[in-house]
């Protein structure tokens, strides 16, 4: 484990101007890490979708500024050696930092930044490699069952040791890589990120002196945490609400998968307990969470919600306290796989949402898109090179209280979208097309983000990966709103015959003129569908993302398919009767139980009904898993569904 020794300095008075000068400071070297990552890396993963998080933090390793959260103390637990001036450190094993990285694609950078010899913080950003070898392209298996199946695990080492490279090492990564080229240039394109930050730092200590600079980091830190003490105490129920949802299916056949939480508040303390999550899966859904993550996830939500001006720091790590259970969905024990885990990740927010909003559903959404799935095509073009796409997908996000949710949006704010004249440039494939899914977002007072169509047409022949989710439940409709619609996967082969594909597969093999329809999930609808206003629904009408017989079901809107008029007369008639047809309305909506989703899956979706996953209780790790022989089922997954339960 390594040692670091904190720095001396002064406790001092800092006035607002200056406080306010460092903190916008920090928070503008955030976003130059990006322009120079953006600028300088190599895949679209990275240069076009931004799969990248950074953050700059105090000396004693909590961020101060950034995205994911701070992840420096358990590296320092991991980490053998010496922290000295001029090191930059590297990982990519998510055992070995606790799940602070969930798969071995993120490879971890970090600089400690010095003023002499005095350790003054820390710079430190991680990104989505396209490949790091293992058993498919893309490093992504859903038919993994342990991390040794998905390439190259970077263990924490010294990738520069007192400013000098360490190549031999480098070298042996990279080539247990498809891409080397790809690696090299986008791990060094994060290091210059990570220098850009160090030397930004530098200058404000430089600026304002070494006790100023700490004191105001302290400061920032300490108002975090009062903010988010406040919101705690009005925002988080004293009694217990729990929550729970599902994973749909593990790849692999089995499925679904329960995830569950218990919420609470003591004071100004929170309390999430994951107890009732289903243990570990065989197959690379697991998501190992780590609990500094989660109560980064936890100060995301809450202070997006109620105050998005609050600086997004580490500040108030200790008024979270988190139990997940060892050996479960979310603490896989090593070397159990964790490939395929953003589903778990994803669906994390709709857990912790649906049971916040048990007390208040008036301010909170819906469930949405709760993922980051993925398309993957690669092979040999007609001159003998080597291809290989790695897209994430985008969906609806889910009406809000303030308003609609937002069409073929991704589940993390910055991500953004790979322009279709990109893909067809660099890859051998044309985009046929690329829109939003009329219908797919649950209907509302405020309308659910529809889903996102984009169709693939293959050029060269290849193979493809997909990981995705929510094709067998729903994403739920709060307050009277309704579900959106789920996802669905079909290839039309150029023979002319057509195949659904399952959400998590891989080495599908595809021809020239294969066409691939990449259809994504909408986001559940807030509040009563009948009370949004006619002429917003025959806006989405004309829009297209509502279709006129939508309009009519669930808005009770008549609107001229021609004309796109409304028929006021025939629109208050058709209000009145689905009012007096409904019955009460759902403050969750789930759609239909899960014992019907699973008994017409086949007829709804094409694709058989996942079976109910069976554990094997493990014990130890090592190059294999000792098992213990008792296997047992899930949890009744029809008793234990929140769609077979009494709707409130």
């Amino acid at each position: 484990m390594a040692t670091i020794e904190m720095p001396s300095y002064s406790v001092v008075e800092v006035d607002p101007v200056t406080l306010d000068i460092i903190e916008n400071a920090l928070r503008n070297m955030r976003f130059e890490m990006d322009a120079v990552l953006f600028r300088t890396a190599m895949s679209p993963g990275i240069r076009e979708q931004h799969d990248e998080f950074p953050l700059v933090c105090h000396p004693d390793g909590r961020m101060v500024v950034g995205q994911f959260g701070s992840y420096v103390d358990s590296f320092l637990r991991n980490f053998p050696g010496s922290i000295q001036p001029g090191d930059v450190y590297l990982t990519s094993d998510p055992y070995k930092v606790e799940g602070a990285v969930s798969h071995a694609n993120d490879w971890i950078v970090l600089i400690p930044i010095f003023d002499g010899a005095e350790l003054v913080g820390w710079s430190s950003m991680f990104g989505h490699m396209t490949d790091v070898g293992g058993k498919v392209p893309g490093s992504l298996p859903t038919d993994a069952t342990t991390i040794f199946e998905e390439g190259v695990v970077i263990p924490p080492m010294k990738l520069y040791e007192k400013g000098k490279l360490n190549e031999e090492s480098l070298n042996v990564i990279l080539a247990q890589c498809r891409l080397p080229i790809w690696n090299r240039s986008d791990l060094m394109a994060i290091v210059a990120a990570c220098r850009t930050a160090e030397k930004r730092v530098i200058e404000l200590v430089e600026r304002f002196g070494r006790d100023t600079y700490l004191t105001t980091l302290n400061k920032l830190l300490d108002r975090t945490k009062a903010a988010m003490s406040q919101i705690i105490q009005m925002h988080i129920p004293e009694s217990p609400v729990e929550f729970e949802d599902y994973i749909d299916d593990d790849g692999r056949g089995f499925g679904p998968y329960k995830m569950k939480c218990t919420m609470w508040r003591e004071g100004d303390v929170a309390y999430f307990d994951w107890t009732g999550t289903d243990p570990q899966a065989q197959g690379s859904i697991n998501f190992y969470l780590n609990e500094h993550m989660f109560k980064m996830f936890v100060g995301v939500y809450l202070i997006l919600i109620y105050d998005p001006q609050i600086l997004f720091n580490d500040g108030f790590y200790d008024l979270i306290q988190v139990k997940i259970p060892e050996g479960s969905l979310l603490k896989p024990r090593y070397p159990a796989a964790l490939s395929c885990r953003t589903h778990a990740l994803g669906r994390i927010f709709d857990v912790f949402g649906g049971g916040l909003s048990k007390g208040a559903p008036q301010y909170w959404p819906g469930a949405g898109f709760s993922s980051s799935p993925h398309m993957m095509y690669s092979g040999y073009d007609k001159k003998g090179d080597w291809f290989q796409l790695y897209q994430i997908g985008f969906g609806g996000v889910p009406g809000r209280p303030v308003g609609d949710g937002m069409d073929g949006h991704s589940m993390w704010p910055n991500f953004t979208n790979v322009p279709n004249e990109y893909l067809e440039s660099y890859f051998p494939l044309r985009i046929e097309r690329h829109e939003t899914v009329i219908d797919s977002g649950g209907a509302g007072l405020h309308r659910g983000g529809n889903g996102i169509r984009i169709d693939y047409m293959f050029l060269e022949p290849g193979e493809v990966s997909i990981h995705d989710d929510r094709w067998l439940t729903y994403p739920w409709g709060i307050n009277g709103g309704t579900p959106g619609s789920r996802s669905r996967k079909v290839l039309d082969r150029a023979d002319g015959t057509s195949q659904i594909l399952p959400s998590k597969c891989d080495r599908v093999q595809v021809k020239e003129g294969d066409l691939l329809h990449y259809i994504t999930w909408g986001g559940g609808g807030w509040g009563d569908p009948l009370e949004r206003p006619a002429e917003r629904v025959q806006k989405d009408v004309m829009r297209g993302l509502v279709s006129v017989e939508k309009a009519q079901h669930d808005y009770g809107v008549v609107v001229s398919p021609d004309t796109h008029e409304i028929d006021d007369a025939a629109t208050a008639q058709r209000r009145e009767e689905i009012k007096a047809g409904r019955g009460e309305l759902k403050t969750y909506d789930f759609g239909p139980p899960l014992t019907e989703i699973i008994a017409n899956c086949l007829a709804e979706t094409g694709l058989e009904p996942p079976k109910p996953p069976t554990f094997t209780a493990q014990r130890g790790s090592g190059f294999g898993i000792s098992t213990e022989s008792v296997t047992f089922a899930s949890a009744d997954p029809v008793a234990a569904s929140p769609a077979s339960a009494p709707q409130e």
